[in-house]
């Protein structure tokens, strides 16, 4: 079993700091992931440069579950033609999030694209990027 040492000479074993990060609220343990996702990146290409890392975690952000949920729920009642008028102007609010966040991790592709002096596809198929389906 894995554990973790603490300077203090304490010793917790895995499952036992995994479940106290299971008792963490959504937004701390959003946190949590992205500085665990640092301390990974750093771990694999420790000569990455502060600026790489930096736009690695922005690209690898994601949206909050409940948003992600919410905008699922709500385009599957567009796409079944139940949503009501409320659901229907709360999915375009939705809608300008998602793009939002799109347009942004577009650009921190691009900025890292540039950053290595490769073209945008190439980098994405490093990172093993895929394009979304577009859904109608």
């Amino acid at each position: 079993m894995a554990t973790v040492q603490f300077k203090s000479e304490i010793s917790i074993e895995l499952d036992q700091l995994l479940a106290g990060v299971a008792q963490l609220d959504t937004p701390d343990l959003e946190k949590l992931l992205i500085q665990v996702r640092q301390v990974l990146a750093h771990r694999k290409n420790p000569s990455l440069p502060a600026l790489e890392i930096e736009l690695l975690q922005k690209i690898n952000q994601t949206l909050p579950d409940e948003v992600q949920q919410k905008y699922n729920d709500l385009s599957e009642k567009m796409r079944s033609v139940v949503i009501t008028p409320n659901e229907h102007q709360e999915l375009l609010k939705l809608i300008d999030i998602v793009e939002q966040n799109d347009g942004d991790r577009l650009q921190h592709l691009i900025q890292l694209s540039q950053l290595r002096n490769i073209s945008l596809p190439e980098l994405m198929q490093q990172l093993d990027i895929h394009p979304q389906p577009v859904h109608v």
